[in-house]
């Protein structure tokens, strides 16, 4: 039995806004069953706040200059920019387990087995949704939203990433936490590309195995076009 595909997409740097759309756009069209397979959307974003279901107010601390949008994501609240590895995997969770805690799950352990691609021992911290390295760093957030059991919104993995942006807010509404990357993690043996394409490569890795599926990277399908 060959495995599921899954179409990745490296779209690059993206509009949050714009690429929200996509999201919404290809999730609609899974459901529909206009789409045939599963997607994972691979962006960067320009500097931006997003705030998920849960967020509290007091935990964004400074949103001058930045934009600051409102989701249907869950969690709390997180920064995206550049030189962050922002995942959106649109999967039909009927076809490999409809069960939202497994996802989670899932998708973590995706990012931990990327991360030792990257030779970053990394794990998950009870209690908390994401992946973190020596129980204190975090250095991936996970924030899912699913309709239908097709899931959008997903993961966001620090790689270069300006850890300062991140005082300007209470990272997933966990006081005092420790943000950290992939960049400091292993040091400044590889320059900005090419450690970035490396992460990258082990994403993607790390979902065919977590996943099995079959990742063919490219363009999106045409049949994106039927979308309105």
């Amino acid at each position: 039995m060959s495995a599921r595909v899954l179409e990745v997409v490296e779209a690059g740097l993206v509009p949050y806004r714009e690429a929200l759309d996509l999201q919404r756009s290809l999730a609609q069209a899974r459901i529909d069953g206009r789409r045939e397979h599963d997607v994972l959307l691979l962006v960067e974003h320009p500097d931006v706040v997003t705030l998920g279901r849960t967020a509290q107010p007091r935990h964004l601390v400074d949103a001058r200059g930045i934009d600051v949008v409102e989701v249907e994501r869950g969690g709390d609240v997180t920064y995206h920019g550049p030189g962050q590895l922002v995942g959106y995997p649109i999967l039909d969770l009927r076809a490999y387990r409809p069960d939202l805690h497994w996802y989670l799950r899932t998708l973590e352990q995706t990012l931990i087995d990327a991360l030792a691609l990257l030779d970053i021992p990394a794990a998950r911290r009870p209690g908390y949704t994401g992946v973190w390295v020596a129980g204190e760093r975090k250095i991936a957030s996970i924030g899912v939203h699913v309709k239908q059991w097709v899931t959008w919104h997903g993961f966001a993995l620090n790689v270069s990433t300006d850890l300062a942006q991140f005082r300007r807010i209470v990272p997933c509404g966990i006081p005092g936490v420790a943000m950290t990357s992939v960049e400091r993690e292993r040091g400044n043996g590889k320059g900005e590309r090419e450690l970035w394409e490396a992460s990258v490569r082990a994403v993607v890795a790390g979902f065919e195995a977590g996943f099995g599926v079959a990742a063919h990277t490219g363009a999106l399908t045409s049949s994106v076009d039927a979308v309105p």
